[in-house]
């Protein structure tokens, strides 16, 4: 069946009325959500819209938890043809309110009052704000008392390049840019993906990953929902590990911290017994070169012994049934993705930009290389520029970016081909990412950081003489700073002040502070006086690695 609009991934269903989709931690105990209940609850939401005044076009922001509201509000948005504004529930008030200011928003869902007095003092038009939890107070408006009791749900027909939702980018820091995907860029990307990898409607999803980021929601909210199977909403970081265990996922879409987060807790379990270690490690180097065909003499051994004794708790602690995880948003460290495979965590990353709807590349669980993201999705197609940076073309590449032309066109040529900004290479058809043009750090939980932007706010305190940012990979940004301030927590709270206009992660968490200036005579400075990056990493790689390995207060 050909869809034009993604409300009809929940229609499909409406034949199946006690089909499983949903389940969620609510009240005190799971509860599941049917294919005739989420129904009826879109049907709802769409009466509301209606009832606001709202017509196709029109944006409405969500800025929610992930749940089976944000699903409802979602679906019943893109069936009334208005458009979904995602917004970072954690995010600061000043990038929320810049973001609803520019896309225009006429309603905003919320699932708190934090920021209100913020919006209504920077917005030069407050929207209607709905609130979802809690009791409301003048203007905002209650859930229990905005939400109709009844309203059937109809999808208004449209072509499928209708605007659905614009997401503003982290990929570029100062103000983000607000990509325009359309309901066929999504579908687009979604027929790519279960070419790519299959999931069955006995599947189950755990949602960790925030559905305002476009890689959990195409991959962990729109593919299930397309497939029929079930997705289970995460009840929080902390309750994680209890989670897996007891709803067993299948497929878990997740960042590579996530994964590493898990290995670095074992290691500190282990860490006072040699004994222990070397058997942990052994069995994952082991597993690992099974899996690349390569296994030695002494490999059997080790496999037919206490390997089982290694792999099959760590299975357990994630649930016992995960056939596929998919690791997205940053890079997956070698070490990691070695250690899990090799014990049997079948990892596989892929590639993608919010400006592709997201994925353009991913490793088959028959072909998978984790030093690379794979192959491209059938339906993209994916070639070099002349500085080796990957240009990609496909139905799920966006419309442009919301109301500038000119970003657009510095980033999508005249024959439809998307400049990613990251070097590569490709070899045997498969992706290696080499590096990112224009210094873009991505965390380790996949947010993108040009660190000019912190530098040159940073630097307009003249406490500091030279600052370059940290933290590719990493939890979290440091600043390498020059400077006669001896206190690096008074550097570190003036750093901060100047960057209140900076989403809340990347704001900086360490500064290192150094006395030796920065030149063209100790190589740390271009003739130009450009400073280079990699020299000083490398000559204060020791201090860097010390701040990371602190204990996180």
């Amino acid at each position: 069946m050909q869809m034009n609009n993604l409300a009809e991934l929940l229609y499909q269903w409406r034949n199946q009325p006690q089909k499983i989709l949903y389940r969620q931690y609510q009240e005190g105990a799971w509860r599941d959500h049917n294919a005739d209940s989420l129904l009826h609850l879109v049907g709802r939401w769409q009466a509301a819209y209606r009832n606001a005044g709202l017509q196709a076009g029109d944006r409405v922001a969500l800025c929610m938890k992930n749940g089976i509201y944000w699903v409802a509000a979602d679906l019943a948005a893109l069936a009334s043809g208005l458009v979904v504004v995602p917004l970072y529930a954690d995010d600061n008030a000043e990038n929320q309110a810049w973001c609803i200011e520019n896309s225009g928003a006429k309603l905003l869902v919320a699932d708190h009052l934090r920021f209100l007095s913020h919006f209504q003092s920077h917005l030069g038009h407050l929207p209607t704000i709905v609130l979802v939890r809690g009791e409301a107070v003048t203007p905002v408006v209650a859930l229990d008392a905005w939400l109709p009791e009844d309203g059937p749900l109809t999808i208004i027909e449209q072509p499928g390049e209708t605007l659905a939702t614009i997401v503003y980018t982290s990929g570029t820091m100062g103000r983000p840019k607000g990509v325009m995907l359309s309901h066929a860029n999504i579908l687009a990307n979604l027929e790519g993906i279960l070419d790519a990898y299959e999931v069955y409607e006995n599947d189950s999803l755990l949602s960790v990953l925030p559905l305002s980021h476009m890689f959990e929601r195409t991959g962990g909210y729109y593919l299930p929902l397309k497939a029929g199977a079930v997705v289970t909403y995460c009840r929080g970081i902390n309750e994680l590990a209890s989670d897996l265990v007891e709803q067993q996922p299948t497929i878990v879409m997740a960042v590579p911290r996530l994964f590493e987060r898990m290995l670095a807790r074992i290691e500190e379990r282990i860490k006072s017994s040699p004994l222990k270690r070397w058997l942990f490690f052994s069995a994952a180097r082991a597993g690992w070169r099974r899996f690349r065909g390569e296994v030695r003499w002494h490999d059997g051994l080790v496999l037919h012994s206490f390997y089982p004794l290694i792999a099959k708790p760590l299975a357990a602690r994630l649930g016992g049934r995960i056939r596929k995880a998919v690791m997205g948003g940053a890079a997956l460290d070698q070490r990691v993705a070695q250690t899990f495979i090799g014990l049997g965590v079948p990892l596989l990353q892929g590639y993608g930009l919010t400006e592709a709807a997201p994925v353009v590349a991913v490793n088959r669980e028959d072909n998978n290389d984790p030093a690379s993201v794979g192959e491209p999705l059938p339906n993209v197609e994916c070639r070099l520029s002349e500085q080796s940076e990957l240009l990609v073309r496909g139905p799920n590449v966006m419309l442009g970016y919301w109301d500038n032309d000119e970003a657009t066109q510095k980033i999508i040529d005249a024959e439809g081909w998307l400049n990613t900004g990251d070097v590569v290479e490709i070899r045997e058809k498969r992706i290696y990412i080499r590096g990112r043009s224009k210094n873009i750090l991505v965390l380790s939980n996949g947010e993108k950081i040009a660190p000019e932007d912190i530098e040159a706010a940073v630097a307009r305190d003249a406490a500091f003489d030279q600052v370059m940012v940290a933290g590719e990979g990493r939890p979290y940004l440091v600043l390498l700073a020059v400077s006669r301030e001896g206190d690096e927590q008074a550097l570190l709270r003036r750093v901060n002040a100047q960057m209140r206009h900076l989403p809340r992660y990347a704001r900086i968490r360490r500064v290192i502070r150094l006395d030796e200036p920065w030149s063209v005579e100790n190589g740390l400075l271009t003739p130009t006086l450009k400073i280079r990056r990699a020299a000083i990493l490398d000559r204060y790689r020791e201090k860097i690695e010390a701040v990371y390995a602190e204990p996180k207060v």
